[in-house]
């Protein structure tokens, strides 16, 4: 049975996404040792990007302060979502009937602490997020029920 193109299309999302933080995670635990806002200084410099620059600013302010500890949490907690992630777009993929469900529930339970973030701190990604998360939601909630009642009905 070919896959639905919706469903292959989220498989495809939640690859990228779990690449996406299996790169900053192996970043993050590079960090390890090393003088992070030194670093991030070095990038910002090789970047050409201005460092008076209110938002290149906060990221230096935030680096000058993030310990070892902080660092190995980040870089274990990409590697923990991006597991996830992955789980969800190759059990989707392979068509794995629970994978629908996996998926629901962990794009569900994510929801509630991206609209916590969004209000604390508002910008235009974070409301792309959440729209497509919440697309996501309901387009899987619809294929389950679809698939529910095509099983009834046999």
């Amino acid at each position: 049975m070919a896959i639905d193109r919706g469903i292959r299309l989220i498989a495809y999302f939640k690859f990228f996404k779990g690449i996406l933080l299996v790169a900053s995670g192996i970043g993050l635990l590079k960090l390890l040792h090393k003088d992070v806002a030194e670093v991030v200084n070095h990038w910002i410099s090789t970047l050409h990007f201005d460092p008076d620059n209110r938002h290149i600013h906060g990221v230096l302010l935030r680096a000058s302060v993030v310990n070892q500890r902080q660092l190995k949490e980040l870089g274990v907690g990409s590697f923990v979502y991006a597991g996830l992630f992955l789980t969800e777009g190759s059990a989707l993929l392979m068509q794995k009937r629970w994978a629908k469900y996996l998926t629901a529930v962990i794009t569900a339970s994510f929801i509630p602490l991206e609209l916590w973030e969004l209000v604390e701190h508002f910008s235009t990604i974070r409301t792309v997020v959440i729209m497509v998360n919440v697309i996501i939601l309901f387009y899987l909630a619809a294929k389950i029920k679809f698939d529910r009642t095509q099983r009834n009905a046999q």
